[in-house]
């Protein structure tokens, strides 16, 4: 199944859950698969346009990938699953720092149509295995967070810097 292609899911879930697994469904769409490319026809997204803000715009899409790390511990996904969740988004957004190699990398890595496809391949074929710590998944969540502001913060340094170099002052 494709990155930008939703499964069908063999148990019921529950009207809210549905709700929940529409929503971050419809983020990772706006954020990996939104916009078609004429002529090539391939999909990206708003966070490789957002990413080009230094700084900002990666803070701000890798907020919005940690709320879908969010739902899918709602969604009981086991800890293996969350850290591998975790771990795209981290690669996404350290990546993207790196000024247009990171940018063109959020074009091709669609860290949140990822982690979609992790949460629908657990819903589909959910695993005898226990659910996420709630330790271990705060844990996971605040260094995330933490990397992503120092990442942000590390940008905006550099851009502080190259600027005075440039205009002086």
């Amino acid at each position: 199944m494709s990155l930008s292609q939703s499964r069908p899911l063999p148990q019921p879930l529950s009207p809210a859950q549905m709700d929940r697994l529409q929503r971050v469904r419809n983020l990772s769409r706006i954020l990996d698969n939104s916009i078609t490319l004429p002529g090539i026809n391939y999909k990206i997204g708003l966070d490789p346009i957002i990413g080009l803000l230094p700084g900002g715009g990666d803070l701000l899409t890798g907020l919005m990938s940690v709320y879908v790390l969010v739902e899918a511990y709602r969604f009981g996904l086991p800890t293996a699953t969350l850290s591998r969740m975790a771990f795209n988004i981290l690669l996404e957004v350290v990546a993207g720092t790196v000024p247009t190699i990171g940018d063109l990398f959020d074009v091709v890595w669609k860290a949140n149509a990822r982690n979609v496809e992790l949460l629908e391949q657990h819903l589909q074929q959910p695993q005898p295995t226990r659910r996420a710590n709630q330790f271990f998944f705060v844990l996971i969540v605040a260094l995330l967070i933490a990397a992503i502001i120092g990442v942000a913060t590390f940008a905006i340094l550099v851009v502080q810097f190259v600027w005075r170099a440039l205009v002086g002052s």
